[in-house]
């Protein structure tokens, strides 16, 4: 006698006149209706039933950018790239003043060159390479320029330590909660920051605690990898660290720069922007957010499922 096994199917799957309990044999399909009477299939051959569910992508892991999305620091860093410039006398041609950033200008700049470096080189070769107490006239060979770039940003990074270290800086509002909420869910939680490494760890440590900041799933500062963002090599490093797939990855940035390194990788992204960033566009994005006070890790959840759904 050809056993039977009993199988459960979701009821959205059946019509309204069939229960969701039926019987195979290697020889009949039979439905249990709500009524007394039954539905049977007869195959001729005996033949296997195979049910495929097509597994949709899940959130995994939520990673944080640091600078504009866990604090609103671009106006530290701008403060520490002054201090620095005045520190060494920086200065380009024709000035014969210290180079000052300007808050307009450099809205622009850091929404234009990823990391502290690539900045100072971009700008020194738009503008001249610079006099300086580090070298008495403008660098022209490529080891002093890159020596001249390394002590800026090695001063900055302190400057800026010290602003940091100063109790003045808060978090931007829900980005603890959101990552606790994220913990307690069994997501993995990663921060990437193009930002060097030394400035992220005092910014983690200062501002989300040391218990959140080691129990960080992953953590990549722009000194771990080779390509700035908008290069999408940061996400991907993390992805590979975390072991799961982009697709189950969901960035949280505020610039243009973080979204395209995000959606190069091939994660979705939401942004949260800050006062310099409000303006850009970001179509690519799948929310956007003045900050994360009023976000839950169930709407990020929703979120990509229905990015999943639509591609």
């Amino acid at each position: 006698m050809a056993s039977h096994s009993t199988l459960f199917i979701s009821p959205q799957n059946l019509s309204s006149n069939f229960s969701s309990l039926f019987y195979y044999s290697p020889r009949s399909l039979t439905f249990r209706t709500k009524r007394s009477s039954s539905l049977s299939l007869t195959t001729t051959k005996p033949r296997r039933l195979s049910l495929s569910v097509s597994a949709s992508h899940s959130l995994q892991a939520l990673i944080f950018d640091c600078d504009g999305v866990i604090l609103e620091s671009e106006h530290l860093h701008r403060e520490a790239y002054n201090d620095a410039f005045a520190h060494f006398n920086v200065r380009c041609p024709p000035s014969s003043q210290p180079l000052n950033w300007d808050l307009q200008f450099y809205d622009v700049l850091q929404n234009l060159i990823g990391g502290g470096k690539p900045k100072m080189r971009w700008y020194f070769k738009e503008h001249g390479w610079p006099a300086s107490t580090i070298f008495e006239t403008p660098p022209e060979s490529d080891e002093e320029r890159a020596k001249l770039i390394d002590t800026l940003q090695d001063w900055k990074t302190e400057r800026y330590k010290e602003i940091i270290k100063s109790g003045t800086v808060e978090p931007r509002p829900g980005v603890l909660r959101l990552m606790d909420e994220a913990k307690a869910a069994g997501k993995m939680l990663a921060v990437c920051s193009a930002a060097t490494k030394s400035s992220v760890v005092l910014c983690l440590e200062n501002l989300i605690g040391m218990e959140r900041f080691k129990g960080l799933d992953c953590f990549l500062a722009g000194d771990d990898v080779k390509e700035k963002k908008p290069d999408p090599l940061i996400y991907l490093t993390a992805a590979k660290r975390l072991g799961v797939s982009e697709k189950n990855c969901l960035v949280v940035e505020d610039s243009v720069i973080g979204l395209q390194a995000a959606t190069k990788a091939g994660m979705s992204c939401v942004i949260t922007y800050t006062s310099s960033t409000a303006d850009q566009d970001f179509k690519d994005s799948i929310a956007i957010y003045p900050d994360l006070s009023n976000v839950r890790l169930s709407d990020l959840e929703l979120l990509l499922q229905n990015k999943v759904a639509a591609s």
